[in-house]
């Protein structure tokens, strides 16, 4: 530093004293001087001030024990720290911990160096703070340690359905005259399929709304319309751990404007939580309140509770409570992340309490409240999906995917429906099919190899009798540019892999009538 001070005073003029001096009084780090042969203080800068909170005139002639900036805990690193001097005459950025005027402790980082100024040794030092940067590395390495065990979630939860998947597709290949045996095992199937898009599922609505990028199909609401469809959701894990569900809706309307479908998301996403985190036989309490300024609805459950050091965080991502060896509850912790997410979404709050671990826990949900004028309480509506039927006319389907497994297996679902269903698995096919005799449903794979299916459904609307033909876009990417650019191609409708069976039997069966 003294080659550039002395350069600097040849540039500017000014004596290097007094380069020194505007150094001393601009850092803004601390600095200080002090004798080595007593330790007090010589003087210091406005950055020590500013630092420590110390007027400079209450330390000059002090040693820092008597002014009080050394914590009582660190006495070993502060020892540590004066050996070091003693020993090399100088350290570097050496970590360590001061008091402040306030009685706060913040983390530093300290250099300094003993020189000698006519005779005596002197102590420069320098120290900055360094908290906040240290809090943030911290966090980093908390985020990366709780993105690690994310992962191996992940991958743990992803073999546990890919496992009975793939044994029951080798047992359905020996028993194809077994009935009760096929039966069984496609069963098996389709519930770790669910399983496995309901993690899938949990990953996009993660993803889509941390980059803020769900858009909400908001309406007038009864809260209380909406639970049937929610207990539905949950009612297999509720039925498999024997959990008694005690339903309480508000006596009066709960008016909220809110997503239909992504409010019957959290209430299922809380129920979820709480099934899978409560010991089998355990009951669970869904109950709507009303206050005069929003409505609350809470989820109640004597299950394994939450420890308060977790209390603050179970609504960040990839946070999950103490698992048992078995990894019994399964998920990935986004469930409650979600929760929150979308809860904030429409103007709401979501709060957790817990008495400790073992006495079980309390998540509710508060959403402002719409006043609607003359609205009475109503009956549940209909569920439409469980009773969707397909109509007596079967419809003249053509199907185009080239996956041949995903293509035959879904011709195989809707002929068993009583449609009648072509299959290609190329565009080349597709339009020979098409010069064959417009079909009166066209379901088409998006993401086909040589033109993609937006293309082909533009060609069938150009074609004689197209117009009239019915189009179902599949694919497996979700996002709603995604669905608005299939709409704009012409399709009528669009499904994400693997399409809900029941939604597309009902929509099948609008089209038919």
């Amino acid at each position: 530093m003294e080659t550039e001070v002395n350069a600097l005073a040849a540039l500017t003029g000014a004596s290097e004293l007094e380069i020194y001096r505007r150094i001393f009084y601009a850092s803004p780090d601390y600095i200080a001087f002090s004798r080595l042969s007593d330790g007090c203080f010589i003087d210091v800068n406005p950055g020590f001030e500013r630092l420590l909170g110390f007027r400079r005139e209450d330390v000059i002639g002090k040693t820092s024990y008597e002014v009080g900036i050394w914590p009582e805990f660190c006495t070993d690193q502060r020892l540590a720290y004066a050996r070091k001097l003693r020993q090399e005459r100088a350290v570097r950025d050496y970590p360590g911990y001061l008091r402040c005027a306030d009685g706060r402790v913040i983390e530093v980082e300290a250099s300094a160096n003993i020189i000698d100024i006519h005779g005596e040794e002197v102590l420069i030092a320098i120290v900055r703070d360094v908290t906040e940067r240290n809090r943030a590395a911290a966090a980093l390495r908390e985020a990366d340690r709780r993105k690690d065990e994310f992962l191996a979630m992940l991958a743990h939860e992803l073999r546990n359905p890919i496992a009975p998947i793939s044994m029951a597709a080798q047992l359905l290949m020996g028993a194809p005259g077994d009935a009760a045996r096929v039966d069984q095992l496609s069963q098996v199937i389709a519930r770790q399929v669910g399983h496995m898009v309901g993690l899938v599922d949990d990953l996009l609505d993660v993803s889509r709304v941390t980059r803020g990028l769900v858009v909400l199909e908001q309406h007038a609401l009864d809260l209380n319309m909406l639970l049937i469809d929610a207990v539905e959701q949950v009612r297999p894990l509720l039925d498999a751990r024997r959990h008694l569900l005690t339903v309480k809706p508000s006596e009066e309307p709960a008016c909220i404007f809110a997503d239909r479908s992504r409010m019957v998301q959290i209430v299922a996403n809380l129920l979820n939580n709480a099934a899978k985190y409560t010991p089998e036989g355990g009951e669970i309490r869904l109950t709507i309140s009303l206050q005069p300024e929003h409505v609350e609805l809470a989820v109640t459950d004597n299950g394994i509770g939450i420890a308060p050091a977790l209390l603050s965080q179970v609504f960040d991502l990839f946070t999950q409570a103490e698992r048992s060896p078995d990894r019994s509850q399964g998920g990935l912790g986004l469930g409650l992340a979600l929760v929150k997410s979308l809860t904030e979404l429409h103007g709401g709050t979501v709060c957790a309490s817990s008495a400790g671990v073992g006495q079980g826990s309390r998540f509710a949900v508060r959403l402002p409240r719409l006043r609607l004028p003359g609205v009475a309480p109503g009956q549940m509506q209909p569920d439409l999906l469980a009773h969707a039927h397909v109509s007596a006319h079967p419809l003249r389907i053509l199907l185009v995917d080239d996956n041949v497994d995903a293509a035959e297996t879904l011709a195989a679902f809707l002929k068993d429906a009583g449609h009648q269903v072509t299959v290609r698995h190329d565009v080349s096919g597709a339009l020979a099919a098409l010069d064959a005799g417009m079909p009166e449903v066209c379901i088409f794979d998006i993401g086909l190899p040589d033109v993609d299916g937006y293309s082909l459904a533009r060609r069938v609307r150009s074609l004689s009798g197209g117009q009239d033909c019915r189009l179902l876009g599949l694919s497996g990417y979700g996002h709603e540019r995604d669905r608005a650019r299939a709409l704009q191609a012409g399709f009528d409708e669009y499904f994400v892999k693997p399409a809900d069976t029941r939604c597309l039997m009902s929509l099948l069966a609008q089209w038919a009538a």
